[in-house]
């Protein structure tokens, strides 16, 4: 439930920032997005420097996923 309500306040404040970034007449948008299926990251973007922003956040996010998973399993034996 907490992280439904931070990814909503992340969404809101994101919208906030492009729209006040516009209003001021130096706004440029760039944007990625990464979908995680199992332990392979699809990665796509609109810029190169958001692309490897984005490939390196789902690398570690990938990363820390099989960390938990291998301590869950040793842990819970």
């Amino acid at each position: 439930m907490a992280l439904i309500f931070i990814g909503t306040v992340v969404v809101i404040i994101a919208a906030l920032l492009l729209s006040l970034s516009k209003v001021k007449g130096k706004g440029e948008t760039r944007g990625g997005g990464a979908i995680i299926i199992g332990p392979v990251p699809i990665i796509f973007g609109t810029g190169e420097k958001s692309i490897k922003t984005i490939l390196i956040l789902s690398l570690v996010l990938t990363m820390l996923l099989l960390i938990v998973t291998v301590t869950l399993h040793f842990t819970s034996k």
